[in-house]
């Protein structure tokens, strides 16, 4: 499975001779390409060039005499092979710019139902754009709501919308975005695990909270989020549960159960306590969840929060322990 979007940087004199015969001819020959201007105004102090390959992979490359940047989600060339892989966010502002308004353009020509949706666009690029991903990604929001069961695809889009345009998780845009994944197989259960980590993360942030994804901890692993507010710090560990119609046991209560125990027995009992666990309940129908909610079943362990979001905003949900976060039940 190839990782989301990222550039290649290839320090050294670039010129388009060297550009068409290190990179234009290894592309062509693989693939059929064609090289042509970009469709926006190169960065300043770099030349540009996109390429559009046989096979619909796409590909941008800018140089100097100094460097050059590649980023494409096409096979690399040869020339190529050897460069340090950088985040999007880590070459200069200016290559940055270029790169994200013309990857915006194609993905907004290719798929515009999600051109209503800028910020959405602009942070799952790195996966919306991948090489392995960029048609599975775009279908589980397109045609599965985000993991929301009984919803639109608009209705799920305009709810991340909100959240992603607050621009919390910005600065933590690759590693956020991939957790989606690049694989050219659809995984329901993975991405929608993934959108689990942005319910629990916009629930958080409603109630005040600032956020870090992924805090590192004693123990030598993760958490999901570290968060933060009037100084005092919580560290929250996120699981979503399948639906009852997705599993063998089709009970919600022992869905959530069942689900909530293989972190107990995994990260959260390596972390010897202290985490909040969250059990994200938004894939369950509202019969499901009204089981789950009436009889508010333990999770064995504590503290945890049990909710579910809708798209609508909706949040419902409970607690069991002594949950030492402020939440609006």
């Amino acid at each position: 499975m190839a990782r989301p979007l990222r550039f290649r940087h290839a320090p050294g004199r670039w010129t388009l001779d060297r550009v068409r015969r290190d990179i234009y001819a290894d592309l062509d020959g693989n693939l059929g390409a064609t090289m042509s201007k970009p469709w926006y105004r190169q960065p300043d102090g770099y030349d540009a060039r996109r390429f559009d390959m046989d096979n619909g992979d796409t590909a941008l490359f800018a140089w100097n005499d100094d460097e050059a940047y590649w980023v494409g989600n096409t096979e690399t060339p040869s020339a190529l092979w050897r460069t340090d892989k950088i985040a999007l966010e880590e070459a200069p502002a200016e290559i940055t710019a270029w790169v994200e308004r013309e990857l915006l353009a194609e993905l907004h020509d290719e798929s515009p139902w999600l051109k209503p949706y800028p910020h959405l666009s602009w942070f799952f690029l790195p996966v919306f754009c991948s090489k392995d991903g960029r048609e599975t990604t775009r279908a589980f929001f397109a045609e599965h709501a985000a993991g929301f069961p009984d919803a639109t695809a608009a209705e799920a889009l305009e709810y991340y919308e909100s959240f992603l345009a607050t621009g919390v998780l910005d600065p933590y845009r690759e590693l956020m975005a991939g957790k989606l994944g690049t694989s050219t197989s659809l995984d329901l259960v993975r991405m929608s695990a993934a959108m689990g980590e942005f319910n629990a993360a916009k629930l958080l942030y409603d109630a005040g909270y600032a956020l870090e994804p992924e805090a590192e901890v004693t123990t030598g692993h993760s958490l999901d989020y570290r968060v933060e507010k009037g100084g005092q710090v919580t560290l929250v560990e996120v699981t979503r549960p399948l639906p009852p119609n997705r599993r063998a046991a089709n009970s919600p209560i022992t869905a959530v159960r069942d689900t909530a125990q293989t972190k107990t027995d995994g990260q959260l009992e390596r972390h010897a306590g202290g985490a909040v666990l969250f059990v994200d309940c938004s894939s369950f129908p509202d019969d499901d969840w009204n089981a789950v909610r009436g009889e508010r079943p333990e999770v064995r362990h504590r503290p945890a929060v049990v909710f579910r979001v809708r798209p609508d905003g909706e949040v419902d949900g409970y607690t069991k322990g002594s949950v030492p976060l402020d939440l609006p039940f």
